[in-house]
């Protein structure tokens, strides 16, 4: 897998290309931990939360703004999927992923510099996703009219 191919999704939205001007929080770090196996996705999960969050709830007012009463499904927390356990992962035991993810005997944590969102239009086919950009939105801590 690709580095160009991990994303940190914040919301799933409907018509957010035009938000491609407007600024939403402050550049920030967040830290990723080692890959779980959870209920859909190995996945790894990113601290703090709290500008993840403030970014997420930015997007939404502006959705509200610009839009009226909006929905949207949030991510409730920093996250990086590496792999779904959904269609094509029926013969993967995960006991046995989550052995071997425990016997790597070193920290897998990382850094990453959140100063920028990409905007883009998702198709998800059970498997994988893919998507195509739309805009970048840049970080630079002004808030929106």
């Amino acid at each position: 897998m690709e580095v160009d191919d991990l994303h940190c999704t914040l919301l799933h939205a409907v018509g957010l290309s035009n938000v491609d001007k407007a600024a939403v929080g402050a550049p920030c770090v967040l830290t990723y931990d080692r890959p779980a196996v959870g209920n859909v996705a190995v996945e790894i999960s990113g601290w703090p939360s709290h500008p993840f969050k403030e970014i997420v709830e930015t997007l939404t007012q502006v959705m509200e703004r610009r839009f009226g009463p909006f929905k949207s499904a949030q991510s409730r927390y920093p996250h990086i999927s590496l792999a779904y356990t959904t269609s094509g992962a029926e013969d993967i035991d995960a006991t046995d992923l989550k052995a071997a993810l425990a016997a790597i005997g070193q920290p897998l944590s990382g850094t990453v510099l959140m100063d920028r969102l990409h905007l883009v239009e998702q198709w998800h086919d059970g498997a994988r996703i893919t998507w195509t950009p739309i805009a970048e939105v840049a970080l630079t801590g002004e808030v929106p009219a």
